[in-house]
């Protein structure tokens, strides 16, 4: 789950967190009302989307007259704002964070992120701060500063001073960074997340470490600890079909292909995915049923499949362990009598009561096509769509 930017920094600061004052608004009047909340003589108006590279997009401008404030929020609210993180289609802008303007006198980057290969917290940090880390990343990594923490020890001194060190933060505001790197990491652990990271990191001219952004992703196992997280939660920003099948405990994530899948597992679902690419299509959807599906279940996820009109075909991939096959067969065939299926649909089921689920689907006198292993499968899917 992720949330917005002055969502991110209000959690921030309740976590000790330096933010500059900021004010969440719906409506170009409450922009300009909120910019006179705040006083001063510059003002920075950014859109608020679940995307990076806002500013590259057009979507954050810095206004030095309410006049510019108003024009800028008029421009920005509403527009489709298109970033390499939303694709071409771009995402509409419905909220604005409107901020009072800071000293930039350096931009670093900070991050903590789960890194599964040494199931610990990775606790990055960068001289090159900005609207191009991923450049810097890509181009010249050694920029880029790690350190690994032990979640039964917690964020050091230590590691901290030495990001802190590594990214060139003046000594006089060393102090004030490294309590930053550890209530970061604080933040982290404490609300379960998945990232944490503030970009930029900003030294300003009187030598404060700010929380220029902010941009958190959840662990969604988690979030029944958090409902004060869950109410942050922005439906506007989420896919309506992946919204669709949480209500049905639906794993559904859209993609760009035309073969629809529909299978028990994830680790499964993506090998199933990657077979279809190896037989020379594309999947339109990763979807887990998951091992309770019942045959309700099934037929919503048929009715969430068939809604993207780029499917032009229907891969059932199940493995029957405490899933059993003549459930999902039962599923299969009321699906596809409800739906009225009008694409190829191939079955390929193994494990318990797999006989019967295979005695399901040939006496439903339905065009269903079995399919005995993946690369079988695959192949007749692929087939059936050309």
């Amino acid at each position: 789950m992720k949330i917005h930017e002055y969502q991110g920094k209000e959690i921030l600061r309740k976590f000790g967190v330096t933010t500059p004052r900021g004010v969440p608004c719906f409506s170009v009047d409450e922009a300009v009302a909120a910019a006179d909340t705040l006083g001063g003589k510059v003002w920075v108006v950014k859109a608020q989307i679940h995307a990076g590279g806002r500013g590259k997009g057009g979507g954050v401008k810095v206004a030095k007259s309410i006049d510019e404030l108003r024009q800028y929020a008029t421009d920005i609210l509403g527009m489709q704002l298109v970033t390499h993180q939303t694709g071409p289609e771009g995402q509409k802008v419905r909220r604005l964070l409107i901020e009072e303007g800071a000293d930039i006198k350096k931009e670093y980057y900070v991050a903590a992120l789960t890194d599964r290969a040494t199931q610990k917290v990775a606790m990055m940090a960068s001289s090159e701060g900005g609207m191009d880390i991923e450049e810097v990343a890509h181009s010249t990594p050694e920029k880029i500063l790690k350190v690994f923490v032990d979640p039964a020890i917690g964020l050091t001194d230590e590691q901290a001073l030495f990001l802190s060190n590594g990214i060139g933060v003046p000594e006089g505001s060393t102090a004030q960074a490294v309590d930053t790197l550890k209530k970061l990491y604080t933040t982290y652990m404490e609300t379960d997340c998945s990232l944490a990271e503030i970009n930029p990191l900003i030294l300003e001219g009187n030598g404060t470490i700010k929380a220029l952004d902010a941009k958190f992703n959840f662990d969604a196992n988690a979030l029944y600890r958090h409902p004060e997280i869950v109410a942050y939660r922005d439906l506007d920003e989420e896919d309506a079909d992946e919204i669709e099948a949480s209500k049905f405990d639906l794993a559904y994530i859209s993609l760009d292909g035309n073969i629809g899948c529909l299978v028990n597992g994830a680790g499964l679902a993506m090998a199933t995915m990657d077979t279809i690419k190896l037989f020379g299509a594309e999947p339109a959807n990763f979807l887990d049923v998951g091992g309770g599906a019942t045959a309700e279940k099934v037929t919503e996820a048929f009715k969430i499949m068939l809604k993207n009109p780029k499917v032009k075909g229907i891969l059932v991939n199940i493995f029957g362990g405490i899933m059993r096959c003549d459930t999902i067969a039962t599923g299969v065939v009321t699906a596809a009598r409800e739906v009225h299926l009008s694409v190829p649909l191939v079955v390929r089921m193994k494990g318990t009561n797999e006989e019967i689920g295979k005695q399901i689907l040939r006496d439903s006198g339905l065009p269903i096509i079995a399919a005995d292993t993946m690369a079988d499968a695959a192949q007749k899917i692929v087939d059936a769509v050309k």
